[in-house]
């Protein structure tokens, strides 16, 4: 059985925010404090071994800031390479560890409560449900959780849809589909 304490968590933070204009919208303002750091709290709260995060440059603010909150920091020199190219770095510094599964969130998802991540772990089960994804009743995505019989197959994927097809089989834990929102532009940020 699953448990915090024997997954990585992975939180993919180097993308190249081309919808949301010339700013990073990772280091973007919400309620006070950067986009990025709303998903990285939930992280930190579900206290898994592991914090990874994925970034463009490991010297940069966004980096420095997830360091601070005690993740260790990838750098994805290739961040133009797609979501896939992040999720293969961050599987392969998890692969190193004895970790039993990886999480893999997504840092312009700064609305999902750390009670939504207690449930993924809770349905995860390495032999009869080895990806448990999330849905809001219309598409299945991340976070989600892998097993690391997985690992392999995920540092392998290519463009933005490196976990994609692993997806398709996933065991489900639904919520809202404002819990699963995502920031890509910068209407998108709440008012």
């Amino acid at each position: 059985m699953a448990e915090a304490a024997n997954i990585a968590a992975i939180l993919l933070a180097a993308g190249t925010s081309q919808r949301f204009g010339s700013d990073d919208k990772l280091l973007a303002p919400l309620a006070g404090e950067p986009l990025a750091l709303h998903a990285a709290r939930r992280i930190v709260e579900l206290a898994p071994r592991r914090r990874i995060a994925v970034c463009r440059d490991d010297q940069d603010a966004l980096a420095r800031l997830l360091a601070a909150h005690g993740f260790e920091i990838i750098a994805n020199p290739h961040p133009e390479h797609g979501l896939s190219r992040s999720l293969a770095c961050g599987i392969a510094e998890a692969a190193r560890g004895p970790d039993m599964a990886a999480m893999v969130c997504l840092a312009d998802m700064p609305f999902v409560g750390a009670g939504h991540l207690r449930k993924l772990i809770a349905r995860f089960d390495a032999v009869e449900a080895p990806v448990v994804a999330s849905t809001n009743g219309d598409a299945t995505m991340p976070p989600a959780l892998f097993a690391r019989a997985l690992f392999e197959k995920l540092r392998s994927g290519e463009g933005d849809r490196g976990g994609k097809a692993l997806l398709a089989g996933a065991a489900l834990v639904h919520a809202n589909a404002d819990e699963l929102a995502d920031i890509d532009r910068p209407d998108d940020l709440p008012g």
